[in-house]
């Protein structure tokens, strides 16, 4: 049991007095271990954005058929526009949770705090969300080009039969729910874990606050 828990413990079976003093004693605490929270979420977020950067570029400089169907790709205005989109949301991302880290570091009473970790649960939210809607939107994207621009694949689809069409695409969909479930499942595991313990820390504050 941690020096919070031990605190917490002795602050409900004791008096008003000790009361008030444990809860001046439990903020810096309760700060400390948000601090660290956001401070591990902003962490994160940077090794996501240099794991997409070697994702999309190791393979361009490994591979020669694939620099070429890259180069090939990169004539699509659609596809520019989607990755300068996906990189700029990270890069704000980035920047969202080093603030908030930053403004939970110099909070300097509970009230103040509260509100800052609903910020970063917020900032958090809508990046899961939008990053689920970019991986459905990219698979789809994919599937279009891919069965327009491939040579080969388009040959074989032009002599497909209405059922075979509508099985490849029912694949194709199901491909695309397995791969944002998947995402998504990432996101509840790494993101869930701190969110939980960030959320606890708010309920705490709440204590305080009441």
């Amino acid at each position: 049991m941690d020096e919070l828990e031990l605190l917490k413990k002795d602050w409900g079976k004791s008096d008003d007095k000790f009361e008030k003093k444990s809860a001046s004693q439990l903020y810096p605490m309760l700060l400390k271990k948000s601090s660290s929270i956001v401070k591990t979420l902003f962490y994160i977020s940077i090794a996501e954005l240099v794991f997409w950067i070697l994702v999309n570029t190791l393979p361009f400089v490994m591979s020669d058929t694939y620099r070429a169907k890259h180069e090939a790709m990169y004539t699509s205005n659609t596809f520019i526009v989607l990755s300068v989109i996906s990189y700029a949301i990270i890069l704000l991302f980035v920047y969202l949770l080093y603030k908030s880290y930053k403004s939970i570091s110099v909070t300097d009473n509970a009230r103040r705090l509260m509100k800052n970790i609903i910020n970063t649960r917020k900032v958090i939210k809508y990046y899961v969300l939008y990053n689920l809607v970019m991986a459905a939107g990219s698979m789809v994207f994919a599937f279009f080009y891919t069965s327009k621009n491939d040579p080969e694949l388009a040959a074989k689809i032009d002599h497909f039969s209405s059922s075979q069409y509508m099985v490849m695409v029912g694949v194709y969909v199901l491909a695309t729910i397995i791969f944002v479930v998947v995402i998504w499942l990432f996101y509840r595991l790494i993101y869930g874990i701190l969110l939980r313990r960030l959320n606890r820390n708010y309920n705490e504050l709440k204590k305080i606050e009441v």
